[in-house]
C-alpha cells in the first residue's frame, strides 16, 4: 500500500537519506527507463518550490533518460536493499537489466515518472533546471573528484509528490 505525503510532512533527515541510505535516480517511461545509484544531491526550497537537486555524469546511461524526460524519481530503500543499490551504481543499464537482477519492479507516478515499487519512499520530481558544473568555479578539493574532467550535470526538480510505503 502506498500513500502520498506532502513535502513539508517529510520527517527524514535529508543528509542521512542521501549519504547513508543512498537513492536510485530513475528516468524514462513505462517502456524504457534506467536507474542509477546516487549519494550526492540535496533537498530544499528554490523559486518558492520544494526541490531535489541531483548530479549525474554525462557518461552514465541514466543521463540519456534524464535529458529526454520531463521528470525523474528518487527512490529510497531500507538497509536490506544496500547490495542491490551498490549493484545499480556499479553496473551500467547498457550492459545488464538491473531491474531484473535486483528484483525491482517499475511502477509509474505519471506518464514520465518511473519509480521502483520496492522503495520505502519515492520523490517524484519535474525538471525545472539543469546546468553543467565547471572547473573554473570549483574549490581545488572538489576538483579531486574529476580526474577525467567528467563534470556532473546538475538537475533541479520540483518535488511534485512523495510516495511512502505503509
Amino acid at each position: 500500500m502506498v500513500r502520498e505525503l506532502q513535502p513539508k510532512d517529510l520527517r527524514e533527515n535529508v543528509f542521512s537519506l542521501l549519504d547513508d541510505r543512498w537513492t536510485l535516480i530513475t528516468a524514462g517511461d513505462q517502456g524504457h527507463c534506467n536507474t542509477m545509484t546516487a549519494s550526492w544531491g540535496g533537498l530544499g526550497v528554490l523559486w518558492n518550490k520544494n526541490v531535489a537537486t541531483i548530479y549525474v555524469r554525462p557518461q552514465r546511461y541514466t543521463f540519456e533518460f534524464l535529458e529526454a524526460a520531463p521528470c525523474f524519481t528518487l527512490s529510497f530503500f531500507g538497509e536490506e536493499w544496500k547490495k542491490a543499490l551498490a549493484y545499480c551504481g556499479r553496473v551500467s543499464g547498457r550492459e545488464a537489466d538491473k531491474f531484473s537482477h535486483c528484483g525491482f519492479h517499475v511502477d509509474m507516478a505519471g506518464e514520465h515518472a518511473p519509480y521502483i515499487r520496492e522503495a520505502d519512499m519515492v520523490l517524484v520530481c519535474r525538471k525545472l533546471y539543469w546546468n553543467d558544473l565547471e572547473a573554473a568555479h570549483m574549490d581545488p578539493v572538489a576538483l579531486e573528484h574529476y580526474e577525467k574532467q567528467d563534470y556532473h550535470r546538475m538537475y533541479i526538480g520540483e518535488i511534485t509528490k512523495i510516495l511512502v510505503k505503509e
